[in-house]
């Protein structure tokens, strides 16, 4: 490239007016205040858009089971049409084309999360189907935190997307990213929305990048299943569950710690490096072509920042596209957290297969000097199915440092079918229920040891 284009480049940052400035900056200040900036909000550290959702869950939860009921019904009824039938009419639009027609086996999954869901709201059929600690947990309580969180993250997304933000922090970070966790440097900002806000907000920022064409194949799933980490939020409820609220401050070290650990290993190993660096679409891939040598890193990402806000659309079009985000979620991804979540959860509560599947554990356990290790071996691999699954069995252990490690173990380990990893396979993340599994146990042997470790030098 001649010098004199690197230099007109230059100037064209510099000769932006202030309304340039602006469109930048306003929109990026009210994305992260939404999505990252923490409140105290009842007595509980939660964000903005969290906060909204709880207000709606908390106006309309007694109808909200039957509206997420009515909307799997539309999903099983159209994506069985759509798909059987493959009418003219629907292919031609793009977007419900990509709501409905769907492979036979995510039909299925979409049939099965509908009768779920009208089995547990009409409560007819066996009892462990419908019951508080299966399908009534499903419906009752995650999915109305699920459809509220889904309305608001779906609508103010672009304020994260569109407006350059993500090309700022990306070219920021970019040096620190890429060498640390073979990533993007805009993959921090899916990280602090999930930190700051839940998991679920960090998988659906992922999805809709990679769907943009601005992560491989690979570094969607990493950043899918690495980094859309458990929220502060969920983390102190888990630690008030285990009743170790005065260890808060060498928990979080501990988990911060083990999932920087895990952060680094995952995605140096199969499956996760076996994932193909190739974009779902390629017309997005980052202009390398901008990096000269004659331009800092923020003088690289403003200019990448202010070209994407000013080539932004409008206020009508950024709100069409919030709603078509909304729908998105709505139709895709509850009925496929309705049946993973339900069906994992039935598992675990009427089979012994979490049972058998966590004795390995137990010399495991045994040989790192880890109090009622029998016990506590369960929660390793039953949390797979809920995250709250290993608290709830591991309350009543009598050691309290056996408590700690199945606290900081169940949220490093990230991957629960009943939300993230149910959203995951809704996703366009590609990654299989397979590749779950085994992230799941590769990601619980690589934190255990670290979390063992810390918790003998503080018990």
């Amino acid at each position: 490239m001649a010098i004199e284009d690197r230099e007109i480049r230059r100037e064209e940052v510099q000769s932006r007016s202030l309304a340039d400035y602006l469109r930048f900056i306003l929109p990026s200040l009210l994305g992260i205040f939404i999505f990252m900036v923490p409140l105290t909000y009842k007595d509980e550290i939660t964000i903005p858009v969290a906060i909204m959702a709880k207000a709606v869950e908390g106006l309309f939860i007694d109808v909200l089971p039957m509206i997420a009921m009515i909307l799997m019904l539309i999903v099983a009824a159209l994506s069985t049409v759509v798909t059987l039938t493959k009418p003219n009419a629907i292919l031609k639009n793009e977007f419900m084309k990509g709501l409905f027609l769907v492979h036979p086996a995510w039909l299925i999954v979409r049939l099965l999360g509908f009768t779920l869901a009208i089995v547990t709201l009409l409560e007819v059929g066996p009892e462990w189907v419908f019951s508080e600690d299966t399908g009534g947990l499903m419906l009752y309580e995650l999915i109305p935190l699920l459809f509220s969180i889904f309305l608001f993250a779906g609508l103010f997304l672009p304020l994260l997307l569109n407006f350059g933000l993500l090309e700022l922090v990306g070219a920021l970070l970019n040096k620190i990213m890429r060498p640390i966790f073979t990533l993007p440097g805009r993959s921090s900002i899916d990280c602090m929305a999930s930190w700051m806000g839940d998991g679920t907000i960090g998988v659906l920022l992922t999805n809709k990048q990679y769907e943009e064409g601005y992560y491989t194949k690979r570094e969607a799933a990493v950043i899918g299943t690495t980094f859309s980490v458990v929220s502060i939020t969920f983390s102190i409820v888990i630690l008030t569950y285990m009743n170790l609220e005065h260890l808060f401050v060498p928990y979080y070290v501990t988990i911060v710690i083990a999932g920087f650990i895990a952060a680094i290993i995952c995605p140096r190993i199969p499956p996760l490096s076996r994932k193909a660096d190739t974009y779902i679409i390629e017309n997005h891939k980052k202009n390398d072509d901008m990096l000269t040598v004659h331009m800092n890193s923020f003088q690289i990402g403003m200019k990448k920042a202010l070209l994407r806000a000013n080539e932004n659309n409008g206020l009508l079009i950024n709100a069409k596209g919030g709603m078509k985000n909304v729908l998105d979620m709505w139709f895709g991804v509850l009925p496929v957290v309705m049946a993973f979540g339900t069906v994992a959860l039935i598992i675990a509560e009427y089979t012994p297969v979490f049972a058998v599947l966590g004795a390995p554990f137990v010399p495991l356990l045994s040989m790192m000097q880890v109090p009622e290790a029998s016990f506590a071996a369960q929660t390793m691999v039953v949390g797979f199915a809920d995250m709250l699954l290993p608290a709830v069995i591991g309350s009543g252990i009598e050691s309290e440092m056996t408590r700690f490690i199945i606290a900081c173990v169940s949220v490093t380990q990230l991957i629960y079918m009943s939300e993230v990893g149910g959203l995951l396979l809704a996703s366009k993340l590609p990654v299989t229920f397979t590749d779950l599994i085994i992230i799941f146990l590769e990601r619980t042997l690589i934190t255990l040891p670290v979390i063992v470790l810390i918790a003998h030098l503080i018990f």
